[in-house]
């Protein structure tokens, strides 16, 4: 077992007895009284007491119960950040090898009942490791079941423990993770990020770049190959820029024309566009939104002094000219009619 396994069955064990409790007040001490008692004070603890730590300390060494589930008997909480719909054999590969030589797996999925469900219990951690399981019963290993440990959780101490573990698995992609924490900042902390963030001890920018990464319209996210080529400084990047309505429509066509390469490269067995490279190209689609928006923007009536009158707001040869005047500066009748001159001479109506 990898020193990293330990730990993080360490920090989940923590997690879990840590769920739901606070820390017990300590007792106040007379400091006059245990100068005037010190006899009393020094005395040892009770045989109770004594029976009580001793309670404590066989609790703490002794692991906690599992039971042998078949996959069949667990649903899938929702709350979970992984895609349990998008594993595969080639995605949990390893680890199906690993547990068909072990016979089980050797670390326990932690699940709690659900006694008005359709199924007795719902996978709370170890999403991969179901699967696992699953598809090694469907392939010539019906002996091998699934070690669970039954936990009493509600969703906000379900989705925190499942976050514990994700946090973990870089197997977890970056937009799996950041659309759970967009679905969890609503459903367990009321749209309060700074409570969330709070919640699972994580710095309230990090909360704020994974969540922009969830921002990303469906289009964005299709131009890359696989949701794993998306990384939190795509979303970092791009987020801002498709929320400026002057470049979000020329990101989009980007993003289909990019989609439509991707789907030719993966036809013709050709290698895919990687993640950095796609987030360069819509970002620089932005850029070229800026320089072609120049010559569309409205024309300026100026005098030959360079006063601006106003602007042309439309000119078409259907509804002729629309020019708005409104002087910066003070003009006279005749500079401002000399401004006009040339805008009327090369009005499209005129042609």
């Amino acid at each position: 077992m990898s020193g990293a396994g330990g730990k993080r069955r360490s920090l989940l064990a923590n997690a879990i007895e840590n769920l739901g409790t606070t820390p017990e007040p300590k007792a106040e001490v007379d400091e006059a009284r245990v100068a005037e008692h010190p006899a009393e004070e020094s005395s040892g603890p009770s045989f109770l007491e004594r029976r009580g730590v001793a309670f404590d300390e066989i609790a703490r060494a002794v692991k906690r119960p599992t039971i042998r589930l078949k996959p069949s008997e667990c649903s899938i909480w929702p709350g979970n950040a992984r895609d349990h719909a998008a594993l595969s054999y080639e995605r949990c590969a390893s680890l199906i090898e690993s547990i068909r030589e072990e016979g089980t797996n050797r670390e326990p999925v932690v699940v709690r009942r659900t006694p008005n469900g359709e199924l007795p219990y719902e996978l709370i951690v170890g999403t991969r490791r179901h699967f696992s399981v699953s598809w090694l019963r469907a392939n010539n290993h019906s002996e091998i079941d699934l070690i669970a440990r039954i936990e009493t959780l509600d969703d906000e101490a379900a989705f925190r423990l499942a976050d514990l573990e994700n946090r973990e698995r870089e197997d977890v992609t970056d937009l799996e993770r950041a659309r759970n924490y967009r679905q969890a900042v609503d459903a367990y902390y009321n749209g309060v990020r700074t409570q969330m963030a709070e919640r699972l001890a994580i710095p309230k920018q990090n909360l704020h770049n994974l969540l922009q990464l969830a921002e990303l319209p469906d289009a964005v996210i299709a131009a890359f190959s696989e949701p794993g080529d998306i990384k939190v400084r795509h979303g970092m990047r791009l987020s801002p820029l498709l929320k400026d309505e002057r470049y979000r429509g020329n990101i989009l066509t980007a993003a289909l024309e990019i989609a439509e390469e991707q789907e030719s490269l993966k036809a013709s067995g050709g290698p895919r566009i990687e993640g950095s490279r796609v987030c360069e190209r819509l970002a620089t689609a932005a850029q070229r939104q800026t320089s072609a928006g120049k010559p569309k923007s409205k024309p300026v009536v100026t005098t030959a002094s360079g006063n601006v009158l106003g602007e042309v707001l439309s000119n078409t040869k259907a509804k002729g000219i629309t020019i708005q005047i409104n002087p910066k500066e003070s003009a006279s009748v005749d500079e401002i009619l000399e401004a006009l001159r040339p805008i009327f001479e090369g009005a499209r109506f005129s042609r």
